[in-house]
């Protein structure tokens, strides 16, 4: 954690300290799981404030940290800082508290969200390995599903299952909520588990992920129930390439928007260009959307550590969808793939 904070240092003037409000970035900076406290960093001081209730936790998970009790009053806890300038996070502090804040204290406020956010995009080896943990569950949870996969059962039965299993092996909680989506359902990209029974002739694509150790994972994979016909074998075929046409491009050094061109021209050159709306993927850590991403128009360059979802796909309206989607960590040569469940179209 000290290494995380130093890092953060080098981006705070003399005067400066930030205020961080924000669940994923008080775990990050200090290993405090929880969303009821503040960190207050500066280049001398790094003080975790919360009330009695987590204490004895605070005391464990942040040994580095000093201990403030809330109660003791915002104006003298703003004092401790002992700076003229606050940063504080935007996208997490409410304009109600900020004022608070304000009425508490001569000093001045500032946004430094990205400067906060900013250590966090590339992951140290404990990072990944926690997510290549989490990988691996959701590995397991897919290669266990395909086996209770059938036509009757629901996506709502399917998705309880996934998510069963994953818990069972070891997750703490789910990534996001699991999108099962089948037939015509499918193209919907976010189309969450619905009571639709599953039928001979449907696409059926799963995206799921679980938090292993406070960590992300991501993963997606399309099957058919029964045979495929023409058309989604076309679609499915397309899809995987696009996938593996922008896996070859990746290393550190290249731009984002290069890799997002690099799927997206062959889902353009097979006609299904209108048919794939989002971007090619987004970087995973304690969050499960972090920065940067993978698209047309991110401004971004690719370093070793990051870790990015690729996940291309084809969306058509009352027909159906097929999204892959792997985990990779970008290496100085290429990338480490996280996710080993196989892409080939399955036929249950």
């Amino acid at each position: 954690m000290q290494t995380r904070i130093d890092k953060l240092r080098k981006s705070i003037n003399t005067d400066e300290c930030v205020l961080i409000s924000g669940k994923a970035n008080i775990f990050y900076y200090s290993g405090f799981r929880s969303e009821d406290a503040y960190l207050i960093i500066s280049q001398e001081k790094q003080i975790i404030v919360t009330d009695s209730r987590y204490t004895i936790q605070a005391k464990e998970q942040a040994p580095n940290f000093e201990l403030c009790d809330i109660m003791l009053g915002w104006e003298k806890i703003l004092k401790k800082a002992e700076k003229k300038i606050i940063g504080y996070e935007e996208n997490y502090l409410t304009a109600g508290m900020l004022e608070k804040f304000k009425s508490s204290s001569d000093m001045h406020f500032k946004p430094m969200q990205a400067v906060i956010d900013k250590p966090r995009r590339i992951k140290d080896k404990s990072e990944i390995k926690r997510i290549a943990d989490a990988e691996k569950i959701g590995d397991e949870a897919f290669s266990y599903i395909l086996k209770l996969i059938k036509p009757g059962k629901t996506e709502r039965e399917i998705a309880l299952e996934l998510e069963f299993f994953m818990k069972r092996q070891g997750a703490e909680a789910l990534s996001f909520d699991t999108i099962a989506a089948s037939g015509k359902r499918s193209a919907m990209p976010h189309g969450l588990a619905s009571g639709k029974e599953l039928c001979k002739g449907d696409f059926l694509t799963l995206d799921f992920g679980c938090i292993f150790e406070g960590y992300c994972s991501d993963m997606t994979r399309t099957v058919v129930i029964g045979k495929p016909d023409e058309k989604q074998k076309e679609i499915y075929n397309t899809v995987l390439q696009a996938q593996l046409a922008a896996l070859k491009t990746i290393s550190a050094g290249k731009r984002c928007s290069d890799i997002d061109a690099a799927a997206r021209d062959v889902i353009k050159k097979a006609g299904y260009g209108n048919n794939f709306g989002h971007s090619l993927g987004h970087s995973v850590g304690i969050e499960i959307h972090e920065m940067p991403v993978f698209s047309p128009k991110s401004a971004d360059i690719t370093e070793e550590g990051h870790v990015i979802t690729v996940e291309p796909g084809i969306y058509v309206e009352d027909f159906g969808g097929v999204r892959i989607e792997d985990l990779i960590v970008v290496t100085e040569n290429g990338i480490e793939n996280l996710t080993s469940s196989p892409k080939e179209l399955i036929e249950l």
